[in-house]
């Protein structure tokens, strides 16, 4: 271990995991051995990491398993006990580990607490998804989704913010346009 990364010692991290410099791996983690976790990240407690892809930045809050198949841009924010699940059909009789869905978040957006987020879903860049919802379809780039099943209530801000109707973030200033189906930086 070097001073740039920190690894709790009761963290499982099998061999052939890459775990870049700044990432912390908290307690009760266990990365499997085909993943491939980018820099100044942070693992909460209680993590299974399977062999996926995290990007640079992405905290990963306390209890979440992030499952083969999954990938997650850069600065992604998982939300305690969120979920992905991988296969669509499970039977626990049935191998259906080349059935994996892929699913793929976005640079940017945030999961809330205990969201569930079926496979083979794409969440756009820096889309917003509310504490329990369930996503069982695409999300746009700045879409905020809420609800069970989850539909879209608005549209964030890069920085998190909520946009009125005049698209103007009031906490950065930033401005987007929209056609109603996507939201665009000006």
């Amino acid at each position: 271990m070097t001073a740039s990364e920190w690894f709790h010692p009761t963290a499982i991290i099998e061999d052939g995991a890459v775990i870049r410099a700044g990432t912390r791996i908290w307690q009760w983690v266990h990365v499997m051995g085909g993943a491939r976790i980018g820099r100044n990240g942070s693992i909460g407690q209680g993590c299974f990491i399977g062999n996926v892809t995290i990007g640079d930045g992405c905290r990963i809050q306390n209890n979440v398993s992030v499952y083969d198949g999954v990938t997650l841009g850069d600065d992604v924010f998982l939300g305690p006990s969120c979920v992905f699940t991988n296969v669509k059909h499970p039977r626990a009789h049935v191998s259906r580990k080349t059935a994996f869905e892929p699913t793929v978040i976005g640079s940017g957006a945030s999961i809330g607490a205990n969201a569930t987020i079926l496979c083979g879903v794409n969440i756009g860049a820096y889309a917003m998804i509310g504490a329990g919802a369930v996503v069982t379809d695409r999300v746009a780039a700045h879409a905020i989704i809420i609800g069970s099943p989850a539909r879209q209530n608005g549209w964030a801000c890069r920085c998190g913010e909520t946009l009125g109707a005049d698209r103007v973030c009031a906490r950065c200033g930033d401005r987007y346009a929209s056609d109603g189906e996507t939201l665009t930086r000006l």
